[in-house]
C-alpha cells in the first residue's frame, strides 16, 4: 500500500527514466540495511516453486523481463524481491547510447508504457565483468542484440560476439530480434536471416562442450504466416524455445487522443494493451506445435493474468510494466497468487 500511494505517486511526477534509475538507486541503498536482506530472503522461501525448464531448474515461476536492468548492475537488489529469474540486456557488441531523450513514456490511464530506448546499454564486455559476481540462487539469463549501425546482413557476427562473450557467464539465452527501436531490426525476424543466426549459435562449439538453452524473443505483431515461419526455424534450429512477446507498434488500444500519441513519437508499447496480443501468440504456438517450450510477457500485473499465461502454454512469466505499476512486492503477490490456485 505504501508504494501505492506515496512513493508512486512521487515517482509519476518525475521524468520515467530518471525515475528507474533513482528507485534503483533507492532500493541499492536499502537492501544494504542490517536485517534487510534476511526478511527478504526469507519471504522468497515462501513462493519457492521449483520449476524445471529447457534443463533448468528455475527457483519459482516469476521472472524480470529485458530492459530494466541491462547492464546487469541491479542482479543482487532484483533477486531479493524474489524473482526467480532475471533477464539482463539488451546487450550489444559495443557500448551504444540508445535513441535521444526523452525515450520512455508513461501512460497510466492503460497500465502502459511507451518506449524507444534503442538498446542503450554498456557493452557487452562490461556486463561479462559484473556477471562474474552474480547472486546465487537465481537464474539469470543473457538477452543479445546487434549494434544500430551493424547491417542486417552481418547482423548474426555480432550476436555471435555477445553469445561467446557471455557464454559460461549465464544460464540461458534470449536472441532479440523483436525490438521496434533500432532500425531494420525486425526484418531479422523473416526466416532465412532468423535462420543464419540461431544456427550459427545453438551449433557453435561452445554448445558441444557447454550447452546452454537459447531462446528467441518474437513481436506480438506477426502475421499468421510469419508465426509459422519462426515456428518452422525454431524447430530447425533446435533452440530451447519461445519468449513471447516483445511490445507492440500497435496503438489502437490506447486511451488517449491521436494528438497526444502523436505527439510521444515512435516507440513500442508495453503493458495492459499487449496483454491478449501475447496470450494469442502463445495460444497459436502451443497450437501448432506443443512440444515447444515458451516464457510468456506482456501485460501481466498480477497472478490472475500470469495464470491466464501459464494456463495458454507458458512454462513461465516475466513482468517489467507490471513492475513499475505495481511496485516491488509484484513477485511475491504473483508468487502467492499462483501457488493458491
Amino acid at each position: 500500500m505504501l508504494y501505492q500511494s506515496i512513493i508512486k505517486p512521487l515517482f509519476f511526477k518525475m521524468d520515467p527514466e530518471k525515475a528507474h534509475y533513482l528507485a534503483m538507486d533507492l532500493w541499492t541503498i536499502a537492501s544494504k540495511i542490517p536485517g534487510v536482506g534476511f526478511y527478504y530472503k526469507n519471504k522468497n522461501k515462501q513462493i519457492a516453486q521449483p520449476t524445471l525448464v529447457a534443463g533448468i531448474v528455475f527457483p519459482n515461476k516469476i521472472g524480470l523481463a529485458a530492459g530494466f536492468d541491462k547492464n546487469g548492475k541491479w542482479m543482487h537488489e532484483l533477486a531479493l524481491l524474489g524473482f526467480g529469474h532475471i533477464e539482463v540486456g539488451t546487450v550489444t557488441p559495443l557500448p551504444q547510447p540508445g535513441n535521444d531523450k526523452p525515450r520512455l513514456f508513461r501512460l497510466p490511464k492503460n497500465n502502459a508504457l511507451i518506449n524507444r530506448m534503442g538498446f542503450n546499454n554498456d557493452g557487452v564486455d562490461a556486463l561479462a565483468e559484473r556477471l562474474k559476481n552474480r547472486p546465487p540462487n537465481v537464474v539469470i539469463g543473457g538477452n543479445i542484440g546487434k549494434n544500430k549501425w551493424t547491417p542486417n546482413e552481418e547482423a548474426y557476427k555480432d550476436y555471435l560476439i555477445c553469445f561467446e562473450k557471455l557464454h559460461g557467464l549465464v544460464d540461458y539465452f534470449v536472441v532479440n530480434v523483436s525490438s521496434p527501436n533500432t532500425p531494420g531490426l525486425r526484418a531479422l525476424q523473416e526466416k532465412e536471416p532468423l535462420l543464419q543466426v540461431l544456427m550459427g549459435l545453438q551449433f557453435h562449439e561452445l554448445q558441444k562442450k557447454q550447452p546452454i538453452p537459447i531462446f528467441l524473443k518474437i513481436a506480438p505483431d506477426l502475421t499468421e504466416e510469419a508465426l509459422e515461419d519462426i515456428i518452422d526455424v525454431v524447430t530447425q534450429s533446435q533452440i530451447a524455445g519461445i519468449i513471447a512477446t516483445n511490445t507492440t507498434i500497435d496503438r489502437q488500444q490506447l486511451s488517449y487522443s491521436q494528438a497526444h500519441i502523436e505527439s510521444i513519437g515512435a516507440g513500442g508499447v508495453s503493458g495492459e494493451p499487449v496483454k491478449h496480443k501475447s496470450l494469442h501468440i502463445i495460444q497459436t504456438i502451443k497450437a501448432k506445435n506443443p512440444n515447444l517450450t515458451i516464457i510468456g510477457v506482456g501485460g501481466i500485473f498480477d497472478a490472475d493474468d500470469a495464470n491466464a499465461s501459464l494456463n495458454a502454454g507458458a512454462s513461465l512469466i516475466q513482468v517489467y510494466t507490471g513492475f513499475i505499476y505495481q511496485g516491488p512486492q509484484i513477485a511475491q503477490q504473483i508468487g502467492k497468487g499462483i501457488a493458491a490456485q
